[in-house]
């Protein structure tokens, strides 16, 4: 009996000791393939910005098409090259609330007579953004919880956002009709007041089922 009870306590030891060493490689493994592209990617916000109010809104296009490819590139080749890392999982995510962030401030204040991202979308995208980190920061402090994946909502929210980004820029290049935009605008708009909100619920319902698991 003696003897079982030793084994399972040398087995549970060697399980933690052989997740704590996968972490260790994870943390020492920044410097990937996809890490790089997700970099690349990162190097480019300064120069889309530029390019923006510059008024160059081809070689914005394009490299807003670039980010955007390089961002589906370095996600497939994390997992087929088996690369996934502790720093990607971090780097990706800022690369591409990076990238967008600074495509609605740029786009919201461009060149005089382009067509711009409506100020009360770009007013409300930020704040969401401001208040995700801060109900983030609220998880981690409170209960230690790091990894808060994001909703359909959140992922519908987003692919809405690079969209919008995308079409602002083809109406400084092409026509396209205003009630294009428009929808576009007010479909961000209600996306990012609904994405918000059930990140909101969902952090509260975690926290209350922590707290009703502690008192019970």
């Amino acid at each position: 009996m003696r003897e079982s009870g030793e084994f399972r306590l040398r087995e549970r030891t060697g399980a933690v000791a052989q997740r704590a060493a996968q972490e260790v490689r994870a943390v020492l493994r920044p410097f990937t393939i996809p890490n790089g592209i997700t970099l690349l990617r990162l190097a480019l916000t300064p120069f889309f910005f530029l390019a923006v109010v510059s008024g160059d809104y081809r070689l914005a296009f394009v490299l807003f098409l670039v980010a955007g490819i390089s961002d589906a590139v370095d996600g497939l080749l994390a997992r087929w090259l088996a690369m996934r890392s502790l720093v990607g999982q971090y780097l990706d995510p800022i690369a591409d609330k990076a990238l967008l962030v600074t495509a609605y401030v740029a786009l919201t204040w461009p060149a005089a007579g382009a067509v711009t991202i409506p100020i009360w979308l770009t007013v409300m995208a930020l704040s969401r953004d401001v208040l995700i980190v801060l109900v983030a920061l609220l998880l981690y402090l409170g209960a230690g919880i790091r990894d808060f994946r994001p909703s359909l909502w959140g992922k519908s929210t987003t692919v809405v956002h690079v969209v919008t980004v995308a079409l602002v820029l083809l109406a400084n290049l092409v026509a396209i009709p205003p009630e294009y935009l428009l929808v576009c605008f007010y479909t961000a708009l209600t996306l990012t007041i609904v994405s918000g909100l059930d990140y909101v619920r969902r952090a509260a319902s975690v926290l209350e089922s922590m707290h009703d698991a502690r008192q019970g």
